[in-house]
């Protein structure tokens, strides 16, 4: 399995549904996207992925981790 995100080969089964095997969750253990299996092709098949959200896999460790948090503004009393 290929991730859609960013092609990377990856992937990892996460969760499967609890009765009846109904849905699978895919993670993939580079870029951390995750999907289920009933999602439409355009999520899951990484050839119909939107390319705007593409992530190119040799530029994921230099992205923050997490986006900056501004500075609390507090009321004067």
């Amino acid at each position: 399995m290929i991730c859609p995100r960013c092609d990377s080969e990856k992937v990892e089964l996460l969760a499967k549904a609890p009765k009846d095997n109904a849905w699978e969750v895919y993670i993939c253990k580079e870029c951390s996207f995750s999907w289920r299996s009933t999602e439409s092709d355009d999520i899951k098949n990484p050839e119909k992925y939107d390319k705007r959200f593409k992530i190119n896999r040799k530029q994921i460790n230099s992205l923050p981790l997490m986006p900056p948090i501004p500075e609390i503004i507090r009321d004067k009393e």
